[in-house]
């Protein structure tokens, strides 16, 4: 079985909340034999637009390839102002193509593929976000399993915090193991 994680964190480089926690989340897949990759969008070049090939130089058709090559498909984003990352809404976007081919009686290019949704943040907002990428993931025929979603909404997170990447997988590990082991577990179940 094989996973993409889309990471959505907005940095390029230097620690990121939502990268650390998309690497402890890959760690608990690899645990059960789920060959999992990391996609850093933010290191793509993901052309701005809302068909699956933009153009010359643009990275998307290769990773739409990767998404449907996976059975599990995940989205992780930091919180910005409530909602989820730029760079998870212009993956949402480059998707909306699979979209327009199910409105034209196509089956979609991802279905039966679970998905799971990742957010890192240092308040409130989870809900919302993942109320907004399940709504879009179930309109392009993927399935999002109950207890698919890992959120981690702490202090040490806000902008400007400093935490080293092992406090961070020290809290993850200590705080976030079983619901992470739920979530790989219901993936797995879930996925066709």
């Amino acid at each position: 079985m094989k996973a993409i994680i889309l990471l959505g964190t907005l940095k390029k480089e230097g620690l990121s909340n939502t990268a650390v926690l998309s690497e402890f989340f890959k760690e608990k897949l690899q645990q059960k034999n789920v060959e999992c990759e990391i996609i850093q969008l933010v290191n793509e070049n993901i052309l701005p637009g809302t068909y699956t090939n933009m153009g010359a130089g643009d990275a998307w058709p290769a990773i739409l390839e990767k998404l449907a090559a996976a059975q599990l498909i995940i989205f992780a984003t930091p919180i910005w102002w409530g909602n989820h990352s730029s760079e998870i809404q212009k993956v949402i976007e480059r998707l909306d193509n699979i979209h327009d081919e199910i409105l034209a009686g196509k089956p979609s290019r991802l279905a039966n593929k679970a998905a799971g949704i990742i957010i890192t943040g240092d308040s409130d907002g989870a809900q919302h976000i993942i109320g907004n990428i399940s709504n879009f993931l179930n309109a392009i025929g993927l399935v999002l399993p109950p207890y698919a979603s890992l959120s981690v909404l702490w202090e040490g997170q806000k902008k400007g915090a400093a935490p080293t990447r092992e406090q961070l997988m020290e809290k993850y590990e200590k705080e976030y193991s079983k619901t992470a082991a739920t979530m790989v577990e219901q993936l797995m179940k879930y996925a066709q």
